[in-house]
């Protein structure tokens, strides 16, 4: 990294203090810590459009995934639910698996002449069959204590586990996606993601027996202390007397600093192998194949299945961000994945930093995040500047008051379009 990029990383660390100076500390860990999860979400996009030239606008879907997966993992599992309708969900289940396998070994086996309406007969069977298993076991696995359970839960797991999970559970949706649409043309292969993404998110949200819907799933364990028991610990009290702030204050901000280190550690392990795989022969190849499909595969490179090896890895990596993202809100609130708006904020912020480079997806999912964040308090500020010699009430002051909050979106429309002007390349641009 150049002393520009360096430069560029001391100023978000010095806007970062600012926050700290003139809010809180609380306040500054908490923009870093997401700082830092939008950093590995921008590493995964930059995996598959820095690398490889593929646009996937369905980002959101493969982070929903992983923080599916930190639920499934580290919440207990509901025994009577399991009970009820446990088995009945298995079956309908594997009914799926069956009916799929058996798809495949058709359209290998069979002659085209029956092929068709083979295929349409073994769906519709398996269809009905599982449709008459599903039905009753989602109703009976909702019925028990909808309003604090409902569904099915999880296995009890220490949820840390979750985030290589949730980069595993992830991959697997990627390759089955990427086995089917990576044949299509870039526009099209966009547009493909885009509607599975909003397929997974859909099921997240409307299949309770799973998930709970939108009635969310709330108190997840955490992989560091909670606030409660560090206040009880005697040497709190010496070190909140140090810093001049409340119990309360000083154990949440201990408890964001032990988020930041966990976070730091997974970003610096992303970081490391992503680096690594720019600079091998592998990177190379990818390059070569993004800039120019046609020459690359006449020297011989299987490029469908390179592009499907960039996809799984940069939504594994993606899946990782999303179950980080959980653990650190402690929830998981389905109706909060927003397809369009957050794949739109994570793609500028590796238009931003620089698409192709690893520290610049990391420096413009720093930047982005902050700026997503402050851009609210900074637009009221603003207009209540402008409007100050204006009475209160008056319909003008009370509009602008009203839409400041939109001065986040305005402020991503006008940084996009600045960068595409005075710096297409990114503020650290591919080597």
């Amino acid at each position: 990294m150049k002393r520009r990029g360096i430069l560029y990383f001391a100023g978000v660390l010095l806007l970062l203090t600012g926050v700290g100076w003139m809010q809180s500390w609380n306040v500054a860990f908490g923009i870093l810590n997401m700082c830092l999860i939008s950093a590995i979400m921008a590493l995964g996009v930059n995996i598959q459009w820095g690398y490889a030239g593929l646009f996937n606008a369905g980002i959101m879907g493969f982070v929903a995934l992983g923080g599916l997966s930190a639920v499934l993992v580290s919440v207990m599992p509901v025994r009577e639910a399991w009970a009820i309708g446990g088995g009945g969900m298995a079956a309908s289940l594997l009914v799926l698996a069956v009916t799929v396998g058996a798809i495949f070994f058709i359209r290998k086996r069979l002659s085209s002449p029956f092929r068709f309406w083979a295929v349409v007969l073994v769906s519709l069977a398996g269809f009905l069959v599982m449709r008459s298993l599903y039905l009753p076991a989602a109703e009976l696995i909702e019925s028990i204590n909808p309003a604090q359970t409902g569904f099915l839960g999880g296995f009890g797991l220490p949820i840390i586990f979750s985030w290589m999970i949730g980069g595993a559970v992830a991959a697997g949706a990627a390759w089955l996606i990427g086995k089917l649409s990576l044949g299509l043309r870039a526009d099209y292969l966009a547009i493909a993601t885009l509607g599975i993404s909003e397929i997974i998110i859909a099921i997240i949200k409307y299949e309770e027996w799973l998930t709970r819907g939108v009635k969310n799933v709330t108190g997840l364990p955490r992989p560091v202390p909670y606030e409660v028991d560090l206040v009880e610990a005697g040497w709190l009290l010496d070190l909140s007397q140090y810093l001049g702030t409340g119990l309360t204050e000083t154990a949440s901000l201990l408890v964001k600093i032990c988020y930041f280190l966990l976070f730091l550690g997974v970003l610096a392990i992303i970081m490391t192998l992503s680096e690594r795989a720019l600079k091998s022969p592998w990177g190379r190849m990818m390059r070569a194949i993004r800039d120019n499909r046609d020459a690359a595969s006449a020297m011989g490179k299987d490029v469908t299945s390179r592009h499907l090896q960039a996809f799984v890895l940069g939504c594994a990596v993606c899946g990782i961000a999303g179950a980080m993202l959980v653990t650190l809100d402690g929830q998981l609130v389905p109706a909060s994945y927003f397809p369009l708006r957050y794949t739109f904020l994570i793609w500028v912020m590796v238009i931003l930093g620089g698409s192709g480079n690893n520290w610049g997806a990391v420096l413009g999912g720093c930047i982005i995040w902050f700026l997503w964040i402050e851009a609210e308090p900074l637009g009221y500020w603003l207009v209540h500047a402008i409007t100050f010699p204006l009475e209160d009430g008056y319909w003008l002051k009370q509009h602008l008051v009203d839409n400041a909050a939109q001065t986040r979106l305005i402020l991503m429309g006008a940084i996009l379009l600045i960068v595409m002007r005075f710096a297409p390349k990114g503020l650290i641009p591919e080597r």
